[in-house]
C-alpha cells in the first residue's frame, strides 16, 4: 500500500491511472519509470485492457521496443506518425516450433495470428490480402502483406526478409508502394506507407534512403512454449 500511495499520489503519473483496477495496479507496481507506467495506463485505458493483457504487454517490454523517437513524443505529448508505435523488434509467435524460419514460414506465422501481428505494429491497422497480386508491365508481382491504416487512412505495404535488408529491399519496396499510390490509392487517402520486417536491420541503408515513408524493423520469433 505504501509503494502504491508513493507512485500514484506523484504528479508524474496520469491521474486517469486512479481508474484502474487493483489487479492493474499490481502489474504496474513493478515498474520503476513513470514514463513507461504512463504508456501502460494510457494502454489499459485506451484498449480496456484485462490484467492478463497488460501482463503480457510489460513481460513482452512492449514500451521498451518503441523506438527513442517515440518515447520522447509520448512523453511531450506529441502526435505520433503511423509509423512511430511500430515495435523494434517485432515478436512474431512461433506457434509450431519452427527450426528453420523461411520467408513462407514467417508469412505463414503472421498469418496465424494476424491480431497480435496488428497489435505489435500499433494502432489502426488492418489486413487486406497476403501475397497481394499487382502487374508491373508485362510481369506479375506479389506484394508479401498488404495492410490498411484507418487512423491515419492510408494503404501499408510489408515486405518480410529473413536476411540482413539490403539496398535491393528498399528498391523493391519503393517500387510497390508507388504501384499503390498510383493504382490502388484514391485521392482522398494519404500516401502509402513501406515497412520492411527483416532479420537484421541496417539502419545506415535506412538513413540514406530518400523516402521517409519506409521504415524498416527487425523481427524476432518466439516459441510459444517458452513465452
Amino acid at each position: 500500500m505504501k509503494q502504491f500511495y508513493n507512485v500514484f499520489s506523484n504528479e508524474k503519473v496520469f491521474p486517469v491511472g486512479t481508474q484502474l483496477t487493483w489487479s492493474h495496479y499490481r502489474a504496474l507496481l513493478s515498474l520503476n519509470n513513470y514514463d513507461e507506467i504512463n504508456y501502460y495506463i494510457n494502454q489499459c485505458i485506451m484498449h480496456n485492457l484485462s490484467k492478463r493483457e497488460l501482463e503480457n504487454r510489460i513481460k513482452n517490454k512492449e514500451y521498451e521496443r518503441l523506438p527513442i523517437e517515440t518515447r520522447n513524443r509520448i512523453i511531450k505529448k506529441e502526435d505520433n506518425k503511423v509509423t512511430d508505435l511500430i515495435k523494434n523488434p517485432i515478436l512474431i509467435n512461433n506457434k509450431y516450433n519452427y527450426e528453420i524460419i523461411s520467408e513462407k514460414v514467417l508469412q505463414k506465422l503472421i498469418l496465424e495470428d494476424i491480431p497480435s501481428f496488428l497489435e505489435e505494429l500499433g494502432e489502426g491497422f488492418t489486413f487486406i490480402k497476403n501475397e497481394y497480386k499487382i502487374k508491373i508491365g508485362d510481369r506479375y508481382n506479389y506484394i508479401d502483406l498488404l495492410l490498411y491504416n484507418i487512423n491515419y487512412n492510408c494503404y501499408v505495404v510489408i515486405e518480410l526478409k529473413v536476411t540482413e535488408l539490403k539496398k535491393e529491399h528498399i528498391g523493391q519496396i519503393e517500387t510497390y508502394m508507388a504501384y499503390i499510390d498510383k493504382n490502388i490509392k484514391r485521392i482522398d487517402q494519404d500516401k502509402t506507407i513501406g515497412i520492411i520486417i527483416t532479420r537484421r536491420d541496417n539502419k545506415y541503408l535506412i538513413e540514406y534512403c530518400s523516402d521517409k515513408r519506409i521504415i524498416s524493423r527487425e523481427y524476432k520469433v518466439i516459441d510459444t512454449i517458452n513465452n
